[in-house]
């Protein structure tokens, strides 16, 4: 977990806090929320996401197996499946979807920065999705 933790900390350094931040405010994604915010349940799921979690409780067990590492890797004190789910199940997905648009917008800039053609890579690119296929 030490090389993944260093990984996963190098990946989610590449996101903009302030942004999301922003985001999250404009949707009141944080009201009456306490301790487990927007950013914690985007960084558990993404987790999920770069570590192939099958299930909730799969996610979980794996996230709280180090539960020295959780502030570090930005998961907050701890979670558990129930916060989770309900995150999962009451916050907006909106805000998510604003928040890949705008990834999506600075990769452009990045990418092709004097351009107006099509959005294309030479390389593989990722993208992150929760929609499970079987």
């Amino acid at each position: 977990m030490n090389q993944g933790k260093y990984v996963f900390a190098q990946v989610s350094s590449f996101l903009p806090q302030r942004v999301f931040d922003r985001i999250v405010s404009k949707h009141k994604g944080n009201y009456r929320i306490r301790h487990f915010t927007c950013w914690n349940q985007m960084l558990c799921m993404m987790f999920g996401q770069l570590s192939n979690r099958e299930s909730l409780r799969d996610l979980v067990l794996t996230i709280n197996a180090h539960p020295g590492k959780l502030y570090h890797l930005g998961f907050g004190k701890g979670v558990s499946k129930t916060n989770l789910a309900k995150a999962n199940e009451q916050r907006s997905w909106l805000i998510y979807q604003e928040f890949a648009y705008h990834l999506i917008e600075e990769a452009r800039k990045i990418c092709m920065p004097d351009s107006d053609d099509d959005f294309s890579f030479t390389n593989s690119v990722y993208a992150f999705d929760s929609t499970i296929i079987d």
